[in-house]
């Protein structure tokens, strides 16, 4: 499994994770990520998944990264800190490594939001912190109240079918040194789904596949990891899938490649639903 900086934290993380939106509960899923090298997990005390990762890390804690999120209905000061204090009961450790604001608030003031976050980084109850769903204005914002190379990352929408926020949000991340971290990059199961509906793309990918001898899957996630300062973070609840999400890595499309299916993609907008 190949790694890429945390931000400017000094901290690698495997280029390939595991995200646990709709996470079963079975542990042999996270332990083969582990065997695999992705060993970043990702949770939210909204997926209502920490307890199951608590349970399947349990006797290996020191050898996963984890991350979870706070929603933004406990972004007041005093509910961040019992928001953090129920995640670590939860997932049954004494630190979060990645704390992240699940999606941007409209009614509590983002200072407040840091000024909890920065109590729990002094207390040693959080590593690092990261934002998601920011757009470039509040990654701006965030960094401001939070102090400059603080905020270490933003996870966001990023797949071949879906790039528009992630095109607005990359050369701000690139200049602040920012990892991004790109949810649903296989579009939440719905691969083929989105193949038949871009029959170009498909044909561009049956190319591609016997180019790399690589899957479709592969391959897509491949060209987001094409982004030097992307991660990301696919959930399966099949271990066969865990072996084929993390073949993803160790291997790079060519710049031709590359190009041929940013292409085929087309505009790839967003469905911005954290502003509905």
């Amino acid at each position: 499994m190949d790694t890429k900086p945390l931000g400017s934290t000094g901290v690698s993380i495997p280029e390939i994770g595991y995200g646990t939106y709709n996470y079963r509960g079975d542990p042999a899923i996270i332990h083969r990520a582990l065997e695999l090298g992705a060993n970043l997990i990702d949770c939210a005390e909204s997926y209502g998944t920490e307890e199951d990762v608590g349970r399947a890390i349990s006797g290996a804690r020191k050898e996963y990264f984890l991350a979870t999120k706070v929603s933004p209905i406990h972004f007041r000061f005093k509910d961040v800190l019992a928001a953090a204090e129920r995640s670590l009961l939860t997932m049954r450790t004494d630190v979060i490594d990645l704390y992240q604001l699940h999606w941007p608030s409209n009614s509590v003031p983002l200072e407040e939001t840091m000024r909890a976050v920065d109590k729990l980084l002094v207390d040693g109850k959080v590593r690092f912190v990261g934002v998601s769903n920011f757009s470039t204005e509040l990654l701006a914002e965030a960094q401001r109240e939070l102090g400059a190379g603080n905020v270490v990352s933003n996870q966001i929408k990023f797949s071949l079918f879906d790039h528009e926020f992630a095109d607005e949000i990359l050369p701000y991340c690139r200049e602040h040194n920012i990892t991004v971290l790109a949810y649903s990059s296989l579009e939440q199961g719905a691969l083929g789904t989105r193949l038949k509906e871009r029959p170009k793309l498909r044909k561009v990918l049956d190319e591609l596949a016997l180019e790399t001898g690589k899957t479709h899957a592969q391959i897509v996630l491949n060209w987001v990891l094409s982004e030097p300062l992307a991660v990301t973070i696919p959930m399966t609840n099949q271990i066969a899938r865990v072996d084929e999400n993390c073949g993803a890595s160790g291997w790079r499309l060519t710049d031709t490649q590359y190009s041929t299916l940013t292409e085929a993609s087309g505009s790839g907008k967003t469905h911005r639903w954290w502003m509905d």
